[in-house]
């Protein structure tokens, strides 16, 4: 399999360009692809694999949330707890075949059902939002599904600080500075692993939550890319107006400092 990158960026642009680009998600959407992209290849780099599996890495990022976009035309929503599993919804649109017999993943890049990168496409894009990783997955094919995952997280963290609000969580600024973090979602922090959806109940829950990402990241290069850009610090400085709340924020920063550094 050999991957162009001018051909994938040239697909991926023809198929954004369907949907409406003034819309500020979906901008929002086009910038976070092409940042995981780079941040896969950073890492599939710091893990030294060969050229070839480093162009793989950066292809997951650049497919990972193909299916978002007719998520957002369909639903009016990225929230998956209210629509779709988009990572399942885009391994649908990769591999379905047209009235041509061809599946759109051969218009970015030509490959055959027999090649591992076939299957390598389809896993770490299926798992990349998942909760944990499905079992049976063996370690070659772990290793891209945890690329993929530790570079979407890092991006998350500077979507939750460069992006308003009100685009990410659908609520006002208000809402979340006023809100408190849920007692349950204060203890999973702690635990040190991600938030359970189930258990995130007001606005300033999500914040805390996407901080909480950073517990799931599994290699080096991946927390130390989390650090140079600053948006975590970021994400768990916020600035809220109610008392419990600061005091709240103080104990997770403490928190976070005292185990990841």
């Amino acid at each position: 399999m050999k991957i162009s990158k001018e051909q994938v960026k040239k697909v991926f642009q023809d198929y954004t360009d369907l949907y409406d680009s003034e819309d500020e998600k979906i901008r929002l959407k086009i910038e976070h692809t092409y940042r995981v992209a780079e941040i896969c290849e950073r890492i599939a780099e710091s893990l030294f694999l060969s050229g070839e599996d480093v162009c793989l890495a950066w292809l997951l990022g650049m497919l990972h949330d193909v299916g978002r976009f007719e998520q957002l035309k369909q639903y009016g929503t990225f929230s998956d707890a209210q629509s779709i599993d988009h990572a399942h919804f885009g391994v649908e649109l990769l591999y379905a075949a047209s009235d041509k017999g061809k599946i759109f993943l051969n218009e970015f890049v030509e490959i055959s059902p027999s090649e591992e990168a076939f299957e390598v496409i389809r896993t770490a894009i299926w798992n990349h939002s998942a909760y944990r990783i499905e079992e049976g997955i063996g370690p070659r094919m772990q290793m891209f599904c945890q690329i993929l995952r530790d570079a979407d997280k890092v991006d998350i963290f500077r979507v939750c600080q460069e992006t308003p609000i009100e685009v990410i969580y659908n609520v006002s600024t208000e809402e979340v500075k006023h809100a408190e973090v849920t007692e349950e979602v204060m203890n999973q922090f702690f635990e040190k692993h991600a938030i359970l959806r189930g258990v995130k109940k007001t606005p300033v829950d999500n914040l805390v939550g996407h901080a909480a990402l950073a517990f799931e990241l599994v290699y080096p290069e991946s927390l130390r890319i989390a650090k140079e850009q600053g948006y975590l610090d970021k994400i768990l400085k916020f600035q809220s107006e109610n008392e419990r709340t600061v005091e709240q924020f103080k104990k997770l920063r403490k928190f976070m400092k005292e185990n990841l550094g």
